[in-house]
């Protein structure tokens, strides 16, 4: 990777970072639990839109296992990581799509992040039961995908 790349992609994560940790800080904007404006995930559709799919990842790993290390622990690497692998994975395929503008992009990004995060949950808690809370977020998924996007 020539140098100018990865200071690029050194910045870009850094921005992600900074943006996934001042929102952490931010009291929810709704009175559901979990919810959050996913705020970091601007700059993986920049990443997504300006560089190739691979630079995105290595712009989101490092993100989420940062920002895991600075406030997370091991519980929010796993929700982190699952959600934004899943997310990432989704954004990369539905960007094919001539369909689905950035907006479109995004709104399905949020709610593979969401749906990653309720099978780490299901998987965490022994309980199938926590796919209740999935239509709810999903739901909100629309609005936070739209304002990212």
């Amino acid at each position: 990777m020539k140098t100018k790349k990865l200071t690029l992609l050194s910045l870009l994560t850094a921005i992600a970072l900074t943006i996934f940790m001042v929102e952490a800080q931010i009291p929810a904007l709704v009175p559901i639990p979990g919810i959050k404006l996913g705020l970091a995930n601007v700059v993986t559709l920049v990443a997504l839109y300006r560089l190739k799919g691979r630079y995105a990842f290595a712009i989101v790993i490092p993100r989420c296992i940062l920002g895991a290390m600075f406030g997370g622990g091991i519980t929010g690497l796993l929700f982190s990581l699952t959600g934004g692998l899943l997310a990432l994975v989704t954004m990369l395929l539905s960007r094919k799509v001539k369909l689905f503008s950035v907006y479109g992009v995004s709104v399905l990004g949020a709610a593979a992040h969401n749906i990653g995060q309720i099978f780490v949950a299901m998987f965490l808690m022994n309980s199938v039961y926590v796919a209740g809370y999935l239509p709810y977020l999903l739901g909100v998924s629309v609005f936070t995908g739209m304002a990212t996007g």
